[in-house]
C-alpha cells in the first residue's frame, strides 16, 4: 500500500519570509520569544534567520522592544516609486484625472489574494479613501478591489471562492458560486466597477481594471468622489474619463512593436 504523500517542507528562503510576514500585524516590536511561538522555530534557526534580515537591513532590533521592520524596507519603497511602470507611467494620468475630479485617485495593485493601493493623489483634502497606499485590503470589497476580482481568472475565481465563500456571502456578492460569477460577469462586461460606501462610508468608488499585454489583471485605477456632490450625469462622465484613463495606462505599459 502507498503511503500518503507528504507535505513539501518549506524552503530557508520561505522560513525566513515568514519572519516579515509577522510584521503585517499592527505590533510595535516583534521579540524573539514571541516569533518562536508564532513560526515555531528552534532559537538557534530563528537567531541565524534575523542576523541575515538585520544584515540586509530589512529587519532592525529595538532596545527593549524586539524587532521592527529596517530602513531598506523605505529604501526600496523610493525604488518602487521611482521605477514601477504601474505608478511612474499611471502617476500623470492619474493627476490629469484629479484636476477635473473632486476626491481621492488610487493605483491599486494586485498580490496575494489582496489588493494594496500604491499611489494616491488627492484633489478633496476634506475627503479620505480607506486605501491608503501601502495599505493591504481584502479582494472584494469596494470598487477598486472589485474590478480586479471580475477579471481574474476562472481558476483563480474558483479558488478565491472556496476559500472565502462566507466573506463573499457577507458582502452581498451572491448565496453561491454561480451568482458570485455571474455579478463578476456584469462588471467584466461592462469594463468598471461602481460601489457606494463600502470601503468608506457616504462615498463612491468608481474602477477600471489595469492588465498587462497578455490581458492579465495587474490592479485597477479608481478615484473615490464624496457621493453628495454627484449628479448621475457627473457620475458618467467620471466613469467614462477613468475607462480612458485605464486604458491609455494599458496601452503605455505594453512593449513597443517598434
Amino acid at each position: 500500500m502507498a503511503k500518503p504523500a507528504k507535505r513539501a517542507s518549506r524552503s530557508s528562503l520561505e522560513k525566513m519570509l515568514e519572519i516579515l510576514d509577522l510584521f503585517e500585524e499592527q505590533e510595535s516590536g516583534w521579540t524573539p520569544e514571541r516569533m518562536m511561538q508564532r513560526l515555531h522555530c528552534p532559537r538557534s534557526t530563528l537567531y541565524r534567520y534575523l542576523r541575515v534580515l538585520t544584515n540586509a537591513g530589512l529587519v532592525t532590533a529595538l532596545a527593549d522592544m524586539g524587532y521592527a521592520l529596517g530602513p531598506r524596507i523605505a529604501e526600496l519603497d523610493y525604488e518602487m516609486r521611482s521605477g514601477d511602470p504601474l505608478i511612474v507611467r499611471g502617476r500623470p494620468l492619474l493627476q490629469a484625472l484629479m484636476k477635473d475630479l473632486p476626491g481621492v485617485g488610487l493605483l491599486c495593485r494586485y498580490y496575494r489574494n489582496r489588493v494594496l493601493c500604491v499611489h494616491q493623489e488627492v484633489s478633496d483634502p476634506g475627503l479620505r479613501s480607506g486605501y491608503e497606499r501601502g495599505r493591504a485590503m481584502p479582494i472584494g470589497r469596494g470598487a477598486a478591489s472589485r474590478v480586479i476580482l471580475a477579471h481574474l481568472k476562472a481558476g483563480q475565481l474558483r479558488a478565491l471562492y472556496e476559500h472565502q465563500s462566507r466573506e463573499f456571502q457577507r458582502m452581498g456578492m451572491g448565496r453561491d458560486f454561480a451568482q458570485f460569477e455571474e455579478r463578476l460577469r456584469t462588471i467584466r462586461e461592462q469594463g468598471y466597477c461602481v460601489s457606494h460606501g463600502e470601503v468608506t462610508p457616504g462615498v463612491i468608488g468608481i474602477a477600471a481594471p489595469v492588465q498587462d499585454s497578455e490581458g492579465t489583471v495587474i490592479g485597477s485605477l479608481s478615484v473615490t468622489l464624496p457621493g453628495t456632490r454627484v449628479s448621475a450625469r457627473r457620475e458618467q462622465t467620471a466613469i467614462d474619463r477613468i475607462c480612458f484613463s485605464a486604458r491609455a495606462l494599458c496601452h503605455s505599459m505594453r512593449p513597443s512593436t517598434a
